[in-house]
């Protein structure tokens, strides 16, 4: 059989005991056509990035599947005709990950603690004394001309446009 990673997502305005009920009718899916669910984990309600059929949230779910292309191919179908499901996609990898996702694991650092790779932003160097910035009004730029330029030699000119003059409307 092979392995798949199925992520799916909800409507916001169910509880996570339907998602719970949705996932046990997903799982008695998968168990029929001949498969098995290893790890499933429950992300929580998170912003979308953009709405998917009127929802700003969604609950995200991650399954870990064992089962043939038959038992996969019937649960897209059961996801696409529910109404509580949103979004879902199923991926074919090589072998599951024994270790939490990458979802629960960033939510297991603590409040903005953990900087990864971007470090504590100190390799920028010393910016040293920036000085005065000047006056920092609105206006135009006083060190341009904007007097109009006079025609450049190299180019010829060829026609003119002149305004044609306004219509008065008489009634």
């Amino acid at each position: 059989m092979s392995l798949y990673e199925h992520v799916f997502l909800a409507r916001q305005d169910i509880s996570a005991q339907q998602v719970d009920a949705l996932l046990q009718d997903f799982r008695t899916i998968i168990e029929a056509g001949g498969g098995s669910i290893g790890k499933t984990e429950y992300w929580g309600v998170r912003s979308l990035s953009f709405r998917i059929k009127k929802n700003r949230k969604a609950h995200f779910t991650l399954m870990n599947l064992d089962a043939p292309h038959a038992a996969v191919a019937e649960l897209e179908r059961q996801m696409r005709l529910s109404t509580d499901v949103i979004r879902f996609m199923t991926v074919k990898v090589d072998e599951h990950e024994q270790v939490p996702s990458a979802m629960m694991r960033r939510s297991d650092r603590d409040e903005r603690g953990d900087r990864g790779d971007r470090g504590d932003r100190g390799d920028r160097g010393d910016r040293g004394d920036r000085g005065d910035r000047g006056d920092r009004s609105r206006g135009p730029r006083r060190d341009r001309d904007f007097s109009p330029r006079p025609p450049r030699p190299d180019v010829e000119v060829v026609a003119t446009v002149e305004a044609a003059p306004a219509e008065e409307d008489s009634l």
